[in-house]
């Protein structure tokens, strides 16, 4: 065979193959642009979503912390067995960190924010784009005020208001048994009279007690923490009830409320920690437990028997607890007159005043006998009556 058969045979086998071989990248290179376009069609689709609910896990912890004190302390009854029950009501009532529980409501209120689906919708509207939604996220951290204006913020308030008003009076209850048991354990007719009227054994020592108490940490609820924390994720979970509040709002509502609208931006993650741990400073009710604490000291170190015991638990404790949610978390009254409006035609002018001879004074009354040295007045009747103490 000639030999420029096996040479031309191999040239065009050579081109068969680089045509194939061009024709292989051709179609690599559509499948690439393709896929190119796909993803970022993608990319710019998910651009145009929101991000999901995002609240870290140390917020619901927090309001956990609130949730479990609160709900012991509403279950307090009257009705004590013996000195040991009241001891134990004692230990219970606390075991609380004035600072803790202050942050534990306004956590525990942000996430009653997020279930309202108002408010959750009206923050939401603002994150589908992104140059919009960090620039809500920046204003409500610069000013957390920012939030109670946003659209369904009234109702977010509304579940706040409303369930923190649930929590109050349940607390309301609680302290009027304990304190009504703290007079009627005094009553001869009541078989707990023999241990109520005599005296705490250690004083000092439970006074001790109480105070070592007062410093220790207190550890979130696992249970409370897990429900709260998907209760904030899924808007459902917790039972809320109560229609819109208009603003303006106390500073625990306002903070609940920008707390909880980062979370409906997707800015209170982990990473935003310190965005949500600066939120639930509140220092309203954080000055109100403290100032309850000191009462409390003082109560147990001016109480002697039992009943008085009975008593600080009911006030300082479980009365305070109501009180002082009421004042972090209610608004203040409202209080408006209308403009005068003249009625009828103008009013003549008055006759000059006839002069009466001045009234005889009042009869003196006789002083009121003054307490006898050396018989104290106890703290359930001093601090009901305002009679003073011993000297």
């Amino acid at each position: 065979m000639h030999p420029a058969f096996p040479r031309r045979r191999l040239s065009l086998a050579a081109l068969a193959a680089a045509a194939v071989l061009t024709g292989c990248a051709s179609n690599n290179n559509v499948e690439a642009e393709a896929e190119a376009a796909r993803l970022a069609a993608a990319a710019e689709a998910a651009a145009r979503l929101p991000p999901p609910i995002t609240l870290n896990d140390s917020v619901a912890q927090a309001a956990s912390v609130y949730v479990a004190f609160t709900r012991d302390m509403a279950a307090i009854e009257g009705g004590f067995a013996d000195p040991e029950a009241v001891q134990a009501a004692l230990r219970r009532g606390s075991a609380y960190n004035p600072e803790q529980l202050s942050r534990g409501l306004v956590a525990y209120a942000s996430i009653l924010a997020l279930q309202s689906p108002e408010f959750v919708a009206g923050v939401r509207q603002y994150a589908a784009h992104q140059a919009t939604r960090e620039k809500l996220v920046a204003d409500i951290v610069a000013d957390p005020r920012r939030a109670s204006y946003l659209p369904g913020a009234e109702a977010g308030a509304g579940l706040i208001i409303a369930t923190l008003r649930d929590d109050i009076d349940a607390l309301g209850r609680a302290a009027d048994a304990v304190e009504n048991d703290a007079y009627a354990v005094q009553a001869s007719y009541d078989a707990r009279r023999s241990w109520g009227v005599a005296h705490v054994a250690d004083r000092e020592g439970r006074l001790a007690a109480v105070k070592a108490r007062s410093t220790e940490v207190m550890t979130p609820s696992a249970a409370d923490a897990a429900g709260l924390f998907a209760a904030a994720h899924s808007g459902t979970g917790l039972p809320v009830s109560g229609g819109p509040r208009r603003p303006p709002y106390p500073p625990a509502v306002e903070n609940a409320l920008a707390l909880a609208a980062l979370a409906a931006l997707g800015a209170a993650g982990d990473n935003a920690r310190a965005n949500t741990d600066a939120l639930q400073n509140e220092p309203t009710g954080q000055r109100c437990l403290n100032m309850s604490k000191l009462n409390l000291f003082q109560c147990l170190a001016a109480s002697r028997p039992s009943y008085e015991d009975m008593f600080c638990v009911g006030r300082h404790i479980v009365r305070d607890l109501a009180t002082c949610t009421r004042g972090a978390a209610m608004p203040a009254a409202v209080v408006t007159v209308s403009d005068l409006v003249p009625v009828g035609p103008p009013i003549a002018a008055a006759p000059p005043p006839i002069v009466i001879s001045p009234a005889p004074p009042p009869p003196a009354q006789a002083p009121a006998p003054a307490a006898r040295p050396g018989i104290d007045v106890s703290p359930t009747v001093r601090l009901n009556t305002g009679a003073p103490g011993p000297d």
